[in-house]
């Protein structure tokens, strides 16, 4: 089974989304820099950024995420994001109509279902897990292997959570990670269990 990684940019208050869902700022680190990140050119970050995220990225099988990410990216327009084979919806509402049962996207009710299904799509590769409620609930049920966050440097005071509504201590082992790039803090901790 691939590691299970709980992934997002986020404030240092711990935010992922403003109060409307907005990411603002949050990700001006990706798209200020000068090398590409993919084929898009539109994603540009520094060096340093690109050396850490672009190797990350490719090992990334399956992402997670909640229908209400889903619903506010439009579904990502068909195509999981970031280059990655399957997207995982979590959700308690059918798919859209008109959604290729054969396709992409998996639409799964419950986190253990989710990471189930995720596991048997990525073999080996990595399941992502969106931060937020979904990515919070992944890591209360004890699922998530490491947790990673691309730290911007502002502060939104309110907004969607990191780790969603998660309200119980989870321990974190040292960060065996943290890389400074421009306008970001790349971290990575392992999960103790």
């Amino acid at each position: 089974m691939g590691t299970v990684v709980m992934y997002a940019s986020v404030s240092v208050d711990g935010f992922i989304a403003d109060e409307n869902d907005q990411p603002g700022p949050l990700f001006d680190w990706l798209v200020g820099g000068d090398v590409p990140l993919d084929e898009s050119g539109v994603l540009k970050v520094s060096q340093t950024s690109y050396d850490y995220i672009r190797p990350y990225w490719d090992q990334i099988g399956v992402t997670i995420a909640g229908r209400h990410v889903f619903d506010v990216t439009d579904g990502w327009d068909g195509t999981p994001p970031a280059g990655v084979d399957h997207a995982v919806v979590v959700t308690h509402r059918p798919a859209p109509e008109g959604w290729n049962p054969e396709g992409s996207f998996h639409f799964v009710d419950g986190i253990k279902a989710a990471v189930a299904k995720a596991q048997e799509l990525a073999g080996d590769r990595i399941v992502e897990v969106a931060a937020g409620d979904v990515g919070g609930q992944v890591l209360a049920a004890g699922l998530v292997d490491e947790v990673r966050m691309d730290v911007a440097p502002v502060v939104f005071g309110s907004g969607k959570r990191y780790f969603g509504s998660v309200h119980a201590q989870h321990l974190l082992a040292d960060p065996d990670v943290a890389i400074q790039g421009n306008g970001v803090l790349h971290l990575r901790y392992r999960v103790r269990r």
